[in-house]
């Protein structure tokens, strides 16, 4: 679901990236009020596992399609709303900056469509109720599917204003359909480790096992990743007829001239690159964490 620059034009795209990155800044607030010490290692590690996950698309059986675990669901749940926003938001940049994986003038839609929704939308209002009945892994499942299927609406609406969708009736029905389809995926493998995390409380052992797991996906299993386009690519091929690309401008010029300075890690093998990738963005979480773990000299 990673809006590439052409789908999105400069008034939709620069104004989501304000937009978002004000949910950033009070994401942030709240976080460092609630951080503690016991939360770096979690934060970490969880970032990365999602992280690795996104690197591996799976096939859709009879579509011609794959897709892939967004994550933002599981991050919400086992970190909260405002972490799991950190750490989703961490992850889409770094995938954006580094990997050439969504489009820079569209990172603030990916982070909306991703992030924005799953955490502050679909989490307290589909997870949260239902968890508190003691449902939760019909909560996980249901909240999993919910974040693809309004993501998708998010999608539709920010190329709809870009004016890249001749006709958006068409679109919406592939968008819908496969994300539909790779939220049932999605669900069932939350719904899975939110299982387990909760029958283990998440020991020690847990922590080394999902670091451990993101290692073994990074460099192994990535490698034997479907190559077939994944839900967003395959719906833009249907409608590659009433597809409007927004390439001209400068600001677009611009932004995808910067990606191809920053895409360092795009061209290297793919073990690794994976490493670098998950080395990488343990580092920047775990510099976060000691960002939001540090008060204020003034509070001592």
């Amino acid at each position: 679901m990673h809006l590439g620059n052409s789908v999105i034009c400069p008034t939709t795209g620069i104004p989501m990236l304000f937009a978002t990155g004000a949910v950033i800044y009070y994401s942030y607030k709240k976080a460092k009020s609630e951080f503690k010490k016991e939360n770096i290692l979690p934060f970490c590690l969880l970032t990365a596992f999602v992280f690795a996950l996104q690197m591996v698309n799976f096939s859709i059986p009879y579509t011609g399609s794959s897709g892939h675990i967004i994550g933002s669901t599981l991050l919400a749940i086992l970190l909260g709303p405002n972490l799991a926003f950190l750490s989703i938001s961490l992850i889409l940049t770094v995938q954006c900056l580094f990997f050439n994986d969504g489009g820079l003038l569209a990172l603030g839609c990916n982070i909306f469509n991703m992030g924005v929704l799953a955490c502050f939308v679909i989490y307290p209002f589909i997870y949260k109720p239902l968890k508190e009945k003691k449902m939760e892994f019909l909560g996980a499942f249901l909240a999993s599917i919910c974040v693809l299927e309004l993501g998708s609406i998010g999608v539709l609406a920010e190329g709809y204003l870009s004016n890249s969708l001749a006709n958006i009736l068409n679109f919406a029905s592939f968008m819908l359909f496969i994300h539909f389809i790779i939220g049932i995926f999605e669900g069932l493998f939350t719904s899975l480790v939110v299982f387990l995390v909760q029958k283990f409380d998440f020991s020690n052992k847990i922590k080394a096992s999902i670091f451990s797991l993101t290692l073994i996906l990074s460099l192994i299993i990535s490698n034997y990743a479907s190559m077939k386009p994944d839900g967003l690519e395959w719906s833009l091929i249907k409608i590659s007829d009433s597809f409007i690309e927004q390439t001209n401008g400068i600001i677009y010029n611009l932004s995808e001239m910067l990606q191809e300075k920053t895409a360092i890690l795009l061209n290297l093998p793919d073990i690794l690159a994976n490493l670098s990738g998950i080395i990488l963005i343990t580092l920047f979480a775990f510099l976060l964490s000691k960002i939001l773990i540090q008060k204020p000299k003034w509070t001592n």
